[in-house]
């Protein structure tokens, strides 16, 4: 396989993946470039989702690759990883619909699910015509939410009887499935549930003004004596530390997306750094530009050297909760860094949003926050490396 690499793969970590992979992932970067990227900046600015973009994403394959399923063997970890990184490498956004219905929600179903459930709810998103959302996110609750959740669950004959509420749920105003946690009244566990779109007693109202993966449609559900079919329990989901079984595979996801996230900024920065001209000569010529430029390309590098030993070691179940965490973090950190300096580099017309780096700016923001915030992250990491809990 001899096509180009990233601007931003220095070390080239891509050959990696199998020529197979390689010429899969090129057929995946040029529909983003020929469909995707044309339109993030109009659906970013309108805080709308482009819905009709849904079928294409169907048609070249990149949903459920993770999975072993109806005899396909499933792509690699690394694979996965790269997978992420391009998409999010064009739109945070567009990266984030695609983990939350691919890796949250379907997961969730996949590990935690019986054979029965999965086949009643998987070939539907595998095809995208059902889309899914992952609803752990309280209003009142984020980082204690594995004590804390509030949304309670009621055995009452057939049924399950779910009150409560959720914030920040992407997909959540369109979803068709969502998977929901909630506390059961009867033993105090945390159980995992699918509601289904259009349930009574089940709302969902778009999160407006929301300056970060605008995009994806963030919605606050409420469940006011929402009944849904005992069979929508699933099976698998009986204790938190089952839902942590899914995190434990998505949080290395979003360390990926923040190694696209930062690559794409850098990208834009290195184009913009040989055509704009100041003095007489291209910016990029400049001994302060080109230190910021080997700065974002150190912390672009590192994070996608950390992302791929994650890959390695998820593909031989070796990954750690901890190894998780410390990649998320670690990475969504450095992303911070890489687009503020792309921002400078950019000077007055990084704040322009037809630049591209001010919607990266943004929403990296969003991505070093969500599954686990930075300090949550650190002290997994820190109880690991000294065998005390700092934990409240």
């Amino acid at each position: 396989m001899t096509a180009d690499l990233l601007t931003g793969d220095f070390f080239g970590y891509e050959t990696l993946l199998s020529d197979e992979e390689r010429t899969e992932l090129q057929t995946l970067r040029q529909f983003l470039d020929d469909k995707v990227r044309p339109r993030v900046n109009a659906a970013w600015a309108a805080a709308e989702f482009p819905m009709d973009l849904i079928p294409e994403f169907a048609s070249i394959d990149v949903v459920g690759r993770a999975y072993e399923w109806d005899g396909r063997v499933p792509a690699s970890k690394l694979y996965g990883g790269f997978q992420a990184l391009e998409l999010s490498r064009v739109d945070p956004s567009i990266a984030t619909f695609l983990g939350v219905h691919n890796g949250l929600a379907m997961g969730s179903i996949m590990i935690l699910g019986s054979e029965e459930q999965r086949q009643r709810w998987i070939p539907a998103m595998m095809s995208m015509d059902k889309i899914g959302a992952f609803a752990l996110t309280e209003p009142e609750g984020g980082s204690d939410v594995a004590r804390g959740l509030r949304t309670t669950a009621r055995r009452d004959g057939d049924e399950w009887v779910l009150n409560g509420a959720k914030r920040w749920i992407g997909n959540g105003t369109f979803a068709d499935h969502v998977v929901v946690f909630a506390r059961d009244e009867a033993d105090d566990a945390v159980k995992t549930f699918v509601v289904d779109k259009g349930t009574p007693g089940f709302t969902a109202t778009k999160i407006e003004d929301k300056f970060a993966l605008r995009t994806v449609q963030n919605a606050d559900l409420v469940f006011a004596d929402c009944r849904i079919p005992a069979d929508h329990k699933l099976e698998g989901g009986n204790t938190f530390k089952d839902v942590n079984k899914v995190l434990k595979v998505t949080r290395g996801g979003v360390a990926w997306s923040g190694v696209g996230c930062q690559m794409g900024a850098y990208e834009y920065a290195v184009a913009y750094a040989k055509e704009r001209e100041q003095f007489g000569k291209p910016i990029g010529s400049y001994q302060l530009i080109q230190d910021l430029l080997a700065r974002m390309l150190g912390n672009v590098t590192a994070s996608l050297g950390m992302v791929v030993r994650v890959a390695q070691l998820q593909e031989t179940d070796d990954l750690r909760d901890d190894q998780a965490a410390l990649a998320k973090s670690y990475v969504t950190a450095r992303g911070r860094e890489t687009v503020a300096m792309a921002r400078e580099l950019f000077g007055g017309n990084g704040i322009v949003l037809e630049n591209n780096v001010i919607r990266y700016f943004n929403d990296a923001e969003a991505l070093y926050s969500y599954e686990g915030t930075r300090e949550m992250n650190t002290l997994i990491v820190g109880r690991s490396v000294t065998g005390i809990s700092a934990f409240v």
